[in-house]
């Protein structure tokens, strides 16, 4: 079962690098970025709860049929996680505004990588790493424990109150563009973005495990790609906003 486990990582670190390279070519197409060449869509609202929610079943399935599931690091874990895909498969998508549309074959993508890595990150925790004594009470005041949920919840906070800027920039029934100004956006066009990265990161720490890093690497190689394309979009779309400033794309004062 290890072997299989350590094939599906080397897998999922290899697509990984894949879409990094391949998103510099070709337009995610959903969000600001929509495009019709992706294919048939569907309303956004029910495309995020569709294509989130499956990694939130399966790592909650895999806890439950464990038998460390209430020893006290596996319990943080499953609440860290499932905090994070609770507010993405279904508080985010029903706080959304306006009637976005998300094409069906980003939605079939991402519910192929939500249910592989929702294996990944549950497996690991709840199946091999018991196994192997990785996680003993302790761990909870371990420095990469510490230092791991203290980006977590960074992360977290600042990609929240990230898209809350951008959700508030319209008023009900606006359908107008507007450029985000606040918060981290002073410094980079995809704060959200950024704040996600940090968030999984301090999940890669927290858990110090190569699972949590290839979920941080495919994170990096989804969002930083994507983190590009916006930045270019909103330099034509707002030019007047770029004059004199040195914004960056998604790493303040990096890139």
């Amino acid at each position: 079962m290890m072997e299989i486990f350590d094939t599906v990582l080397c897998i999922v670190a290899i697509a990984g690098a894949v879409v990094f390279f391949s998103l510099y070519f070709v337009d995610a197409g959903y969000g600001k970025l929509i495009s019709g060449k992706w294919g048939p869509t569907i309303p956004s609202r029910l495309g995020w709860i569709v294509m989130e929610s499956p990694v939130f079943f399966v790592m909650l399935v895999l806890w439950w049929t464990s038998d460390v599931r209430w020893i006290s690091p596996y319990v943080v874990f499953l609440f860290l996680f499932e905090l994070h895909y609770f507010h993405r498969s279904f508080v985010f998508p029903l706080r959304n505004r306006g009637n976005s549309r998300m094409p069906l074959a980003i939605v079939f993508m991402s519910i192929l990588f939500n249910m592989v890595n929702g294996y990944i990150q549950g497996w690991w925790i709840f199946r091999i790493a018991p196994e192997l004594a990785v996680y003993q009470p302790s761990w909870l005041i371990s420095w990469k424990f510490l230092a791991g949920i203290t980006l977590f919840f960074a992360g977290m906070l600042i990609n929240r109150h990230s898209d809350e800027v951008v959700r508030n920039l319209r008023k009900p029934g606006d359908t107008s563009h507007y450029f985000p100004k606040t918060g981290l956006y002073r410094y980079v066009t995809s704060a959200n973005y950024f704040g996600e990265i940090i968030e999984w990161l301090g999940w890669a720490v927290l858990t110090w495990s190569m699972a949590g890093l290839v979920f941080c690497w495919f994170t990096c190689a989804n969002l930083v790609p994507r983190a590009n394309a916006i930045y270019h979009h909103y330099e034509k779309e707002f030019p007047e906003e770029f004059d004199g400033k040195r914004l960056k794309r998604v790493f303040p004062f990096i890139y």
